[in-house]
């Protein structure tokens, strides 16, 4: 083992979760003002269920918007339109669909994965060759660790893992809190879309929030 520290970790970026898209005209004319006011890494586009061709030319409509802006684009599920839309990759609900999924996204594409219930999801997840995984989303009841097994869970998987972890957000308090626990990215979704405010106001905050988590994480390090 080398003695050498590593290199210092980048700071910590948003991953915005759209609201589930049926008609993209909104979030079409949204997106671009959204993307130019933080730094946003990638967009994770939820699809509403329809046929699959309709769901490729959504896709197709909002790629290059959001690929034009320097973040990539990932579908909620669906990994096998991924390519045909010209998706960046795909976010997998557990570590069953990433096996599934890993041989039609790899190598050219990214393959995210969430529904980790365990440490040892979690490390199978990594060994598969998941590119990121997901911390703190809720299950299909709603329900969720609390936040400080969300942090607890982030710290843990950053000082031994070599993929990136994504902690999934419900407030700029957690948005915060995981960023100052080795969150590499932070998901957004609805703290941004049902914010009074209006989303650029929201995810602006939010973008200080993990700005400022790693800036006071590095200082106390120094």
């Amino acid at each position: 083992m080398s003695n050498k520290s590593p290199p210092p970790r980048p700071a910590p970026r948003l991953y915005l979760a759209t609201p589930v898209v049926d008609d993209p005209a909104s979030l079409l004319a949204e997106l671009p003002d959204l993307l130019a006011a933080a730094d946003v890494a990638a967009v994770l586009v939820r699809l509403k269920e329809t046929d699959q061709r309709t769901m490729i030319s959504r896709i197709k409509a909002m790629a290059p918007l959001v690929q034009n802006a320097g973040a990539a684009l990932l579908v909620d599920g669906h990994p096998e339109i991924v390519a045909r839309s010209g998706a960046d990759g795909a976010h997998l609900a557990n570590v069953a669909t990433l096996e599934e999924a890993l041989p039609s996204l790899k190598p050219d594409r990214i393959a995210g994965v969430g529904g980790l219930a365990t440490r040892h999801e979690s490390m199978s997840a990594g060994e598969m060759g998941a590119d990121y995984v997901l911390f703190g989303e809720p299950d299909a009841k709603g329900q969720r660790p609390s936040a400080e097994a969300i942090a607890e869970r982030l710290d843990w998987w950053a000082e031994l893992f070599e993929p990136p972890c994504v902690g999934f957000a419900t407030s700029f308090e957690e948005a915060y809190d995981f960023a100052a626990s080795g969150a590499d990215f932070v998901l957004v979704g609805d703290l941004v879309w049902a914010d009074p405010r209006g989303p650029r106001a929201a995810l602006i905050e939010a973008d200080a929030a993990i700005k400022k988590a790693f800036a006071a994480a590095a200082a106390g390090q120094g």
